[in-house]
């Protein structure tokens, strides 16, 4: 379950403003045209007749303004193209009718209106319940893609305001955030701003056919790819994904730089530091209130605290510091996090300083070296400012950090499941075309993706469990032997009956003279394989 930072926690990243302005700029939604085979006549759409353009006034080269879903998977480095139909509902009830909607659909056997053909990209109505269940209800019914057409005008669009006659205006778009449940959602999602959705539904229920394209087109600017990783220490999401990642940041090596970042709370913006520069969050802080984290078990007098996990945090910094970040491999800071998670990821040890030194040894990591970066960056007892605690919330801010954890290639922040083979593709579509490793080429869409990372060869064959060269080589070779050797029993079979069918018919004549005056059987001949012949 990923979390999404929104005004209800405890601790506010800047104002709400701040949060709300964030321009998902990797994922383009654009308007095609094209002919259409079919007129509309009566109400329904006839599959004879004339062609029919779709309105071109609708085409945007530049793609329309939006806001991209943080749920869903969507294809990086690929495009969704379908016809889009507007579902003429909210569609909040579970229970969706297909039937209905535009553009009008032909009738069936039954008098009632075909349902929307999939694949298809469907379009609802903002309001009345959250856009995750929305979009759920949407990919039940078959949508490859989900657009959600606003019903409130930006206070800034005034001739919008002014047409629309609404009293009511937002500032900003919202951001389509997860509720929590978003993890079973596996189709994208966009917000279309009110002034741009009116004039596409007014298309469709005019029963102009009109095709959508939905592109994720990730920034390719070299042969390096930079890709980051925002959690914090108590962050269960990304646990696996530390534990597992390493063997391919070490198959990127040099073609990749990699960054991790640790999220904290800004204390004196959530008050937390009182006007005396007392700790008012008391064990949620460090540095009388600078510095916050929440709580992982909430129990303020139990078990690990907020505290407790900015000192993890500045460790986990200091550790990338002198061990990762002049090769943005960092394999000594992977194998710290995956020894911490085996060994102090548990209230007994998480803060326990014991337990950290004995994973910097497992790790091959001076511990001094480590604390004296700790100390030297400002520490965390005093009322003082830490350096590498103030820029990492710099970085929060000025990246738009809206849900934890969160992985960005070339800056640019990954949807769905934060699994080693999502981040894997994501960052072989961020190379400039021609320029990506081999290791991409190799490993990208193969079935034994472990396999393939750990020996550099995909040896399970791609496309979804198909077969390697080799092993269709040497199929077809070894069915050759069979078919051979069935060919050749078959023939010694055929020759051993007619054998004996010869041996029959020579049994009935009478006995044959040879050359030397010999008279023998004709049996005599046929034991002897006809080798010799019978008339001279």
């Amino acid at each position: 379950m990923h979390h999404t930072i929104t005004s209800n926690d405890p601790f506010i990243l800047g104002n709400k403003d701040e949060i709300l302005v964030i321009d998902v700029v990797e994922a383009r939604l654009e308007f095609s045209w094209r002919e259409i085979v079919g007129t509309v006549e009566g109400g329904n759409v006839l599959a004879e007749g004339k062609f029919k353009l779709v309105p071109q006034s609708l085409f945007r080269p530049e793609g329309y303004d939006h806001r991209e879903a943080l749920f869903g998977v969507p294809p990086y480095g690929g495009a969704i193209a379908q016809s889009v139909y507007y579902a003429d509902s909210d569609l909040c009830d579970p229970t969706v009718d297909t039937r209905k909607g535009y553009p009008i659909r032909s009738k069936d056997s039954t008098g009632k209106m075909e349902p929307w053909p999939s694949p298809l990209i469907l379009m609802v109505d903002r309001g009345g319940c959250s856009f995750v269940q929305k979009v759920r209800n949407a990919q039940k019914a078959g949508a490859a893609g989900a657009i959600i057409a606003d019903n409130t005008c930006l206070c800034s669009d005034k001739d919008c305001v002014s047409a629309n006659g609404q009293a009511v205006c937002q500032p900003a778009e919202p951001i389509m955030a997860d509720d929590g449940s978003g993890g079973d959602i596996s189709i994208p999602s966009f917000l279309m701003f009110k002034v741009d959705a009116d004039q596409v539904k007014a298309e469709l229920k005019a029963n102009q056919m009109v095709q959508i394209e939905m592109q994720w087109a990730l920034p390719s600017p070299d042969d390096r790819v930079e890709y980051d990783l925002w959690t914090t220490p108590s962050d269960p999401v990304s646990k696996d994904f530390q534990k597992n990642f390493k063997a391919v940041a070490q198959a990127l090596g040099s073609h990749a730089y990699f960054t991790p970042h640790m999220y904290v709370y800004d204390g004196i913006k959530s008050n937390c530091q009182g006007f005396d520069g007392e700790n008012m969050c008391f064990n949620l802080c460090t540095n009388n209130g600078r510095y916050c984290a929440t709580d992982p078990d909430n129990d303020l007098d139990h078990g690990i605290s907020g505290a407790d996990v900015v000192k993890e945090s500045l460790r986990r910094i200091c550790i990338w510091k002198h061990y990762g970040e002049t090769d943005g491999v960092g394999s000594e800071w992977w194998d710290y996090v995956a020894q911490f998670l085996e060994r102090c990821d548990n209230p007994d040890f998480f803060a326990n300083d014991d337990c950290a030194n004995d994973c910097y040894k497992h790790a091959k990591i001076k511990a001094d070296v480590i604390e004296r970066c700790i100390k030297d960056s400002g520490g965390l007892e005093k009322d003082t400012p830490n350096t590498f605690l103030d820029l990492e919330m710099q970085a929060q801010v000025s990246r738009g950090v809206v849900i934890l954890p969160t992985a960005f290639v070339n800056t640019i922040a990954l949807r769905g499941g934060l699994t080693t083979a999502t981040v894997f593709t994501g960052i072989c579509n961020g190379y400039l075309d021609g320029t990506e490793p081999k290791i991409c080429t190799e490993c990208q869409g193969c079935p034994d993706f472990d396999g393939c990372i750990s020996s550099g060869k995909c040896h399970g064959g791609k496309g979804g469990g198909g077969v390697s060269k080799n092993a269709f080589m040497g199929s077809i070779l070894l069915l050759s032997c069979v078919f051979g050797a069935v060919a050749f029993w078959h023939y010694r079979k055929t020759r051993e009956e007619m054998r004996e069918q010869v041996r029959g018919i020579l049994a009935e004549y009478m006995p044959l003279e040879g050359d030397d005056g010999h008279v023998g059987s004709p049996m005599d001949f046929a034991r002897r394989g006809g080798t010799e012949g019978l008339m001279s």
